[in-house]
């Protein structure tokens, strides 16, 4: 009996008694002892109603994350492949917007230009060491383009073929020095040649030669084609004149041309195939 009265189970005990002593005399002197064992049954159990809820909420947390990873799963695949028929989507409207305003563009020489056979095509390729934008499209000899035959665009022209395959053709720019196109000055009506210059490709402008040295071209008129040569049909808008200079023989003078069309970016083009002027 006196190890028990020195163990710690007594001692427990004890405290627990004086504590149950301390609040039925604060009762009693409040005059609430009859609500006393509700006191202390609340007491007990108002932590053990939190730890109640908190594992609750742990369990149900468990349940969210664990038990319904299947469904979470199966959703977020779901919401991939609705993502992926939208792209897809988007993707054919862009195309078939850009082939509505290939044709609107199309349809627009043509009515101008009855004589005049198009063919609408894409750039596929390019060489991005090619220094005069040179660039490949999707249409070939299947689509009735030949070598030689005008690129352009609604904006203004682009260049020439100079290789065709079955399905594909290789555009020479007219930024490059092999593409020559006999042109005028709208204003004045003085002739010459538009082609590439070496040091102005870099800056994406061409040169327009042989003009004659008391020629009254001046910058912001606008070159177009004369026809001369029967590559490129006449009055095709080809840029315009951002300064004229005299050329170091002195025999004629020298226009530099910017061109309507961004050579380096242009993205959709129209072939000339036929023409009868």
């Amino acid at each position: 009996m006196k190890d028990f009265f020195a163990s710690v189970k007594f001692k427990v005990l004890l405290v627990v008694l004086v504590l149950l002593a301390g609040m039925m005399t604060y009762a009693a002197a409040n005059g609430r002892l009859s609500a006393a064992p509700e006191e202390l049954l609340g007491a007990v159990m108002v932590p053990l109603q939190r730890v109640t809820s908190a594992v609750s909420s742990a369990v149900e947390g468990f349940v969210d994350k664990y038990v319904r990873i299947d469904q979470i799963i199966a959703e977020n695949e779901e919401l991939t492949a609705e993502n992926a028929a939208l792209r897809e989507q988007l993707v054919d409207y862009d195309l078939i917007k850009r082939e509505v305003e290939q044709l609107r563009q199309a349809w627009e020489i043509k009515e101008e230009f009855p004589d005049r056979q198009i063919v609408n095509a894409n750039v596929i390729g390019r060489d991005p060491m090619e220094k005069y934008y040179a660039f490949t499209i999707d249409k070939g000899s299947r689509h009735g383009i030949e070598v030689k035959d005008c690129v352009i665009t609604a904006a203004g022209i682009v260049g020439r073929v100079i290789e065709v395959g079955p399905n594909y053709a290789k555009v020479a720019t007219i930024l490059d020095p092999s593409v020559s196109v006999g042109c005028m000055v709208s204003r004045t009506g003085d002739i010459g040649l538009v082609g590439g210059d070496g040091e102005l490709a870099m800056e994406k402008l061409c040169a327009m030669t042989l003009l004659p040295r008391d020629t009254l071209a001046a910058a912001g008129d606008e070159v177009i084609t004369t026809g001369e040569g029967g590559v490129f049909p006449k009055q095709l808008a080809v840029g315009t004149v951002k300064e004229v200079y005299l050329e170091p023989s002195g025999k004629s003078m020298v226009a530099v041309i910017e061109p309507y069309e961004d050579i380096e970016s242009v993205r959709t083009v129209m072939v000339i195939t036929e023409f009868t002027e």
